[in-house]
């Protein structure tokens, strides 16, 4: 089981940028994606983007794509995700997770979660 540390969030005006980070220790060789997923108060915890580990392929959520930008460093056993134009609306707790599948949007097939960290945009 791989442990992942969450961390970069805080407070920004709307339009702002973030850097997220997450860190993993005693990472699984199995681990093949690495994924963001968000959740609001009262809401569930969604998909945000995905990277596979070995091969750097990229995917998001509509609700993203092209504001947020999901990378990774093996070298430092971390994926960041640079989160730009941010709004109101991303205003979340943001979690990374690992799961050994590919592709993948559904938290069911994450199996390794971080604690988590808050990102809060002010309007």
């Amino acid at each position: 089981q791989v442990q992942l540390v969450e961390s970069g969030g805080g407070l920004v005006q709307d339009g702002g940028s973030l850097r997220l980070s997450c860190a993993g220790s005693g990472r699984a060789a199995s681990t093949y994606t690495v994924g963001w997923f968000r959740q609001a108060p009262g809401k569930d915890r969604d998909f945000v983007a995905g990277i596979s580990w070995w091969g750097g392929d990229t995917y998001y959520s509509d609700s993203v794509k092209g504001r947020f930008t999901i990378s990774r460093d093996n070298a430092k056993n971390t994926v960041y995700l640079q989160m730009n134009t941010l709004k109101p609306e991303d205003t979340a707790v943001y979690y990374c997770a690992a799961s050994t599948r590919a592709t993948s949007t559904t938290s069911d097939d994450f199996n390794s979660w971080g604690q988590g960290t808050q990102v809060t945009v002010s309007s």
